[in-house]
């Protein structure tokens, strides 16, 4: 009985601590998406991406504080996300229960979560990272392995579809499948809206993302490749692209809303 009880009692740690990672990731959201509408309505010169948000974190009075709590709680949602995709089932849980499908997602999700937490913590020690400059590096290095450009291509068109994925998932609403129930009304029709809102901008932000690594690889030139904030400015500087930069941004903010409702009612 006590070991049962010391079971549930874990899982139960490990799943706070995991939605905890979702709420962090709004914040995160809410303030790339501030920091792009920067872009499109000043100057630009402002980074609209986890570092740059993670930069405006660590600038706070309590930023540092803020930046570890959000490596512990990345670290927590990413180890439950793998234990998914490995078939273990979630921390404090014996049994497997995902199919071979969810078992994938959650693998990708668990790269995106450590990744996020590793950048999280090279701020919090006071640290910092040029995303663009990244993705630049990342990019050139794969060009330079055999058969390189049609690796980045294929990374660009799997980044486009991913961002597809994403519209199609908040046009159709099918995100209301990772719930489990809403808040009372009149809320649940803002969270509903947020989620619509919310998919659909950041699809249409990774489909930008990954045209840069298809136009890398097209040009064969690295420095195309310049992540999200390079997608962004981008955006920008397209035709009427301020408009529907804002528009992107708009929808960064209200993805970043609806992780706060899925922190609350998501499935683990």
């Amino acid at each position: 009985m006590a070991t049962t009880s010391g079971t549930r009692n874990a899982q139960r740690s490990w799943e706070v601590a995991a939605r905890a990672g979702y709420a962090v990731s709004g914040v995160l959201h809410v303030l790339i998406g501030l920091l792009a509408l920067r872009v499109a309505l000043g100057p630009g010169d402002s980074e609209a991406d986890q570092s740059g948000a993670m930069s405006a974190i660590a600038a706070t009075p309590f930023g540092g504080v803020v930046l570890w709590f959000s490596v512990l709680a990345f670290v927590a949602l990413g180890v439950w996300q793998l234990a998914t995709a490995v078939g273990a089932g979630s921390p404090g849980r014996s049994t497997a229960t995902a199919s071979g499908s969810e078992r994938a997602k959650a693998a990708a999700r668990a790269v995106v979560y450590l990744a996020l937490a590793f950048t999280a913590l090279t701020f919090a020690r006071g640290g910092g990272s040029d995303s663009s400059e990244q993705a630049q590096d990342a990019t050139a290095t794969l060009m330079s392995a055999p058969g390189g450009r049609f690796l980045v291509g294929a990374v660009g068109v799997a980044v486009v579809a991913v961002g597809a994925y994403h519209v199609h998932k908040g046009v159709t609403k099918k995100f209301l499948r990772d719930l489990r129930g809403l808040p009372p009304a009149p809320a649940d029709s803002v969270a509903r809206r947020f989620g619509v809102v919310g998919y659909t901008g950041k699809g249409i932000a990774l489909g930008v993302v990954g045209a840069l690594f298809v136009v890398a690889a097209v040009t064969e030139d690295p420095s195309k490749s310049t992540g999200l904030d390079g997608a962004m400015h981008t955006l920008r500087d397209q035709p009427a692209g301020a408009a529907l930069l804002v528009l992107v941004a708009l929808g960064l903010v209200a993805y970043g809303l609806y992780s706060f409702v899925r922190a609350r009612y998501g499935r683990i």
